[in-house]
């Protein structure tokens, strides 16, 4: 269903974020432990130090709002990417670069023994930008061009690259092996509040910028040519859109470790709702990622109760058919 009223658009925004602030809730009443919509209240009018109160201040409310956040982020990070690589096919994790974020965490983990929040959000944004760079260098050399097949081969052999190597570390050291599977399990359950805290000035600033370049990201998405006869500079404007989605992917990878399929999965189904105007679509990204991981999320609880599976194994068993139907339609799913 296309909303092709600006009307339309802004009254379905409303909506969608009327849902974000329902699945939070759901996020933080749910579980193995019950709690209900009255103790989640009281424990911000009344705490009393009562088991129910301590699991929603120090474990379910931290895990919604990360859940949240880095939905969020790696929905609008596959939107620019796709925009910018003009590759339907494109996101954090198809392309590496959430391999290369994690792989870059578990070497400062079991190498330099790194312990320090802030230092993880660096780490990760430099293991990101290292993952663009290489698929980014390698699709376009030879001849043909920089073209979408080459970028999703390339981003698959980096993936696949970063992947090895990490599982090679594990094994030569077991004694770090639990530490690193918390960064690589890809899941929220555990984080806590001070992890998103340390990375949320990026993830807003990046936010930010590429809703304030939706303009010029439709330029862009017209044609390079186009894009230069009507003035725009197109270098400055990818390597903006670059950056914000580096700062995205690499901060969502320092927060809850790789999770995938979001940054494929979402801005098709955005775009199916109110086209291909990024005005639009980086709003409703924003809005719906934090909705499918928190929905994700609490389904995780329950598919083994009392165990847990981690979120980005359901995000996985979500995207996984729908990856591969957007291949087999060429990239026009949305």
């Amino acid at each position: 269903m296309l909303l092709r009223h600006t009307e339309g658009k802004a009254f379905g925004l409303i909506i969608s974020g009327g849902i974000l602030l329902i699945c939070i809730g759901l996020s933080i009443v749910m579980g193995y432990t019950n709690t209900s919509i009255k103790t989640a209240v009281q424990v911000f009018q009344h705490f009393n130090g009562s088991n129910e109160h301590i699991i929603i201040q120090n474990v379910r409310l931290p895990r919604a709002l990360i859940a949240a956040a880095v939905g969020s982020s790696l929905a609008i990070a596959g939107a620019l990417m796709q925009a910018l690589m003009k590759n339907p096919l494109a996101s954090p994790d198809i392309l590496g670069i959430n391999a290369g974020a994690g792989f870059f965490i578990v070497v400062a983990l079991m190498v330099f023994s790194v312990n320090s929040l802030h230092a993880f959000t660096w780490i990760a944004f430099a293991g990101a930008a290292s993952a663009a760079f290489i698929v980014y260098f390698f699709s376009g050399t030879g001849g043909g061009g920089l073209t979408p097949m080459r970028l999703t081969l390339a981003g698959a052999a980096i993936a696949a690259l970063f992947s090895s190597l990490t599982q090679g570390l594990l094994v030569m050291d077991e004694s770090a092996l639990d530490q690193a599977l918390f960064w690589l399990a890809g899941s929220v359950q555990g984080r806590k509040l001070e992890i998103l805290l340390s990375v949320l000035p990026y993830l807003a600033a990046a936010t930010i910028v590429a809703f304030f370049m939706a303009q010029k990201i439709n330029i862009l998405t017209m044609g390079e040519d186009v894009a230069k006869g009507l003035g725009q500079q197109t270098g400055a404007v990818k390597l903006i859109v670059a950056i914000s989605f580096i700062l995205l992917a690499g901060g969502s990878v320092a927060v809850a470790g790789p999770i995938g399929f979001i940054g494929i999965i979402v801005p098709h189904i955005v775009r199916s709702l109110v086209g291909n105007d990024y005005r639009w679509v980086l709003p409703y990204c924003s809005v719906i990622g934090g909705i499918l991981l928190l929905v994700a999320d609490i389904g995780a609880r329950y598919v083994i109760m009392p165990e847990e599976v981690p979120v980005g194994v359901m995000t996985a068993f979500i995207g996984t058919p729908f990856f591969i139907y957007i291949a087999r339609k060429g990239g026009r799913a949305s």
